[in-house]
């Protein structure tokens, strides 16, 4: 675990009017990444404890485009949706974690790849030589010790994100699962996440033949 804390001074704030409400915006470069992120905060945080969390990584296609093939812009959506329903909490948007951490242009040759060869979103990263999975969340640690968040219910379905945040001296209550409803074009995506990388999506169908996926 890293010591560092966010200087103030790479620290800037400001109201930020959404569809939503009013949000205060907390923009901040990491010390260790370089990269500057966003922390939205609604509501007082009171003693910071049990906060209703979501740590989103960065996703342009799935935010901003609306692509279909993942549910990131769905879950980003639902996430402000459940912290502005429950009146307090803070959505951590963490930038450079493109393709979970590979950049743009990786992430477009491996869904190149996934298309072409049917490869799925962990062999079409590895075959390129390329980490399945690079991202860090020690930035959003370390804004939320700057806004003095002691423990959080983090609104995910990835329990290595929950571990990770752990690891960087977050303590993580509870998770709050966030599914969203599967669809033709990203049912494939979200069966390898669930079979492939830990992902805990319940709703979806089960594995065929009842087989264990760590085994296939």
């Amino acid at each position: 675990m890293s010591d560092q804390s966010i200087d103030p001074s790479a620290v800037a704030e400001s109201e930020l009017a959404t569809r939503r409400g009013v949000f205060r915006a907390v923009a901040f470069r990491d010390p260790e990444d370089g990269n500057e992120h966003l922390a939205l905060v609604l509501g007082p945080l009171g003693e910071g404890e049990d906060v209703l969390v979501r740590v989103h990584s960065e996703c342009v296609t799935g935010d901003a485009m609306g692509a279909l093939r993942c549910e990131c812009g769905d879950q980003l959506d639902a996430a402000l949706d459940r912290i502005v329903g429950e009146g307090r909490g803070v959505l951590v948007y963490l930038r450079g974690h493109e393709g979970r951490g590979i950049g743009l242009l990786a992430k477009f040759r491996t869904l190149a790849l996934q298309d072409e060869q049917g490869l799925d979103t962990v062999d079409s990263a590895t075959v390129l030589g390329l980490p399945v999975d690079a991202r860090d969340y020690g930035p959003a640690a370390r804004v939320l010790r700057h806004l003095e968040v002691r423990s959080v219910r983090l609104l995910t379905n990835n329990p290595d994100k929950g571990r990770s945040l752990e690891d960087h001296g977050v303590k993580v209550a509870s998770r709050v699962p966030l599914l969203m409803p599967a669809r033709a074009q990203n049912r494939a995506y979200l069966a390898a996440k669930r079979d492939r990388l830990g992902h805990d999506l319940p709703h979806l169908d089960p594995p065929p033949n009842g087989s264990d996926p760590a085994l296939g």
